[in-house]
C-alpha cells in the first residue's frame, strides 16, 4: 500500500476541503478514530454500567480483528492519522496485542493509542513497547483502596497501581483519566494530581456523562469542574495547544506533569472535535451523544468494496450534528447506554 503521510502533509493534499477527507457540514476535518474491540470488563464501575453488568453482545455480532483491519484501513485513506483502542476494558479480548500490531502497520497511521482500566495490562506493558503503543490512558478515580473498591465493585487497584507504575518504568507515555463524581472528595482529587509530582503523567479530570446504563436519565449535577480545581490548585496555569483535544491543560510549579478537564457533560469543546468511533458491533458514531449513524458491520458483511465504504463514511460524517447537545436531543433517548457498550 502506497504511504500517504507525505501526501497528506504537503500542498492542497493537506485542505480540510479535499474530497478525499472526512469533513463535516461545520467544517470540522475527522482525523481521529476511537475503535472499541469488546463491550466486556473486569470492572463494574457505577459511572459506567449497572451492577449485574450489562447484556453481552454475541461474539459473531462483534467485528473481527480483519474488520476492524480493514475499516482502519479505508479511514486512513480519508486521512485519518490517529487511533485509540477502548473498550469494555480492551484486554478483555483474546489477541489483542496481535492485533495492535497490524493496525500500527497500517500505512498513515502515526499514532496508535490504547484506553484501560488497568487490571490486566501490567503483564502486556513489554509487548505493548515492543509494538510501538504511542500511549496509555489509564481510567483511576481513586487512589484509596476502599474508594476503589466501591467506585469500581471490584477490588482491584493494586493491580491497576502495578500498570501505571510499570508504564512510567518502561517509559510508555500515561495519563490518568478521572470520572468527577457527587462524593468525589477533594482530597482524593489532589492524590491523584500527586501522581505528576514526580513523572511526567497528565491526571485528567472528567464530567460525569450520562452513559451508566441506567434505566432513566440521571440529572447531572458536576457543578463547576474547573472553578473547583482553580480552588484545589490556585497556581495552575493553561496550556493553549495548537491541536483539537478534547481535554483543557494546566500546568503546575513544581510538578513534571500535568492537570487536564474534560468537560465531557458541558461539551465546550465540540466545535473543534476531530473525532468519530465505532463500536464493538460496529456502529459508526459521529458524536458520543448520538445514536449512531451508520451500520458498518452490515456493510462490511454485505460485501462492499473500500470505495464504496468510504462514500458512505463521507456521507455520514458531513450530517454529523453541530455539537453533542444537539445529537442528544435528535436520540430523544429516555434511558442512559452504558459506556462499556459504546466505547469509552
Amino acid at each position: 500500500m502506497t504511504d500517504r503521510r507525505s501526501e497528506d502533509n504537503r500542498g492542497e493534499a493537506a485542505s480540510p476541503h479535499n474530497p478525499a477527507f472526512l469533513v463535516d457540514k461545520n467544517g470540522r476535518r475527522i482525523t481521529y478514530l476511537r475503535l472499541s474491540v469488546t463491550d466486556r470488563c473486569d470492572l463494574r464501575c457505577r459511572y459506567c454500567c449497572p451492577e449485574a453488568g450489562i447484556p453481552l453482545v454475541p461474539h459473531d455480532q462483534i467485528l473481527t480483528f480483519e474488520e476492524l483491519v480493514r475499516l482502519v484501513e479505508v479511514f486512513a485513506r480519508l486521512g485519518v492519522n490517529k487511533v485509540r483502542l477502548t473498550g469494555g476494558e480492551p484486554f478483555a479480548r483474546q489477541g489483542l496485542i496481535t492485533f495492535i500490531k497490524m493496525v500500527r502497520a497500517i500505512s498513515g497511521i502515526d499514532s496508535l493509542y490504547l484506553t484501560t482500566n488497568g487490571v490486566q495490562a501490567a503483564g502486556y506493558l513489554d509487548d505493548l513497547k515492543e509494538a510501538g503503543i504511542s500511549g496509555l490512558n489509564l481510567s483511576l478515580d481513586t487512589l484509596d483502596s476502599s474508594r476503589y473498591k466501591e467506585i469500581t465493585r471490584r477490588d482491584r487497584l493494586s493491580e491497576v497501581m502495578r500498570t501505571f507504575h510499570g508504564a512510567i518504568e518502561r517509559n510508555i507515555p500515561i495519563k490518568v483519566n478521572s470520572v468527577v463524581m457527587e462524593d468525589t472528595k477533594d482530597s482524593e482529587i489532589a492524590d491523584l494530581v500527586g501522581l505528576g509530582k514526580k513523572d511526567s503523567v497528565t491526571v485528567r479530570f472528567i464530567e460525569k456523562m450520562p452513559f451508566s446504563g441506567a434505566d432513566h436519565i440521571a440529572k447531572m449535577d458536576n457543578g463547576n469542574l474547573l472553578d473547583r480545581l482553580r480552588k484545589i490548585f490556585p497556581e495552575m496555569v493553561e496550556e493553549h495547544a495548537d491541536i483539537p483535544s478534547t481535554a483543557r491543560v494546566f500546568t503546575l510549579p513544581g510538578y513534571q506533569g500535568k492537570l487536564g478537564v474534560i468537560e465531557g457533560n458541558s461539551r465546550h469543546f465540540c466545535r473543534s472535535c476531530n473525532k468519530v468511533r465505532i463500536t464493538p458491533t460496529g456502529i459508526l458514531k459521529t458524536c458520543l451523544y448520538d445514536d449512531g449513524t451508520l451500520d458498518l458491520r452490515e456493510v462490511l458483511r454485505a460485501g462492499c468494496k473500500d470505495e464504496e465504504i468510504a462514500e458512505l463514511l463521507k456521507r455520514s460524517v458531513r450530517s454529523r450534528a453541530s455539537d453533542g447537545h444537539a445529537a442528544e436531543k435528535k436520540s430523544g433517548r429516555f434511558s442512559e447506554p452504558s459506556m462499556a457498550g459504546i466505547g469509552g
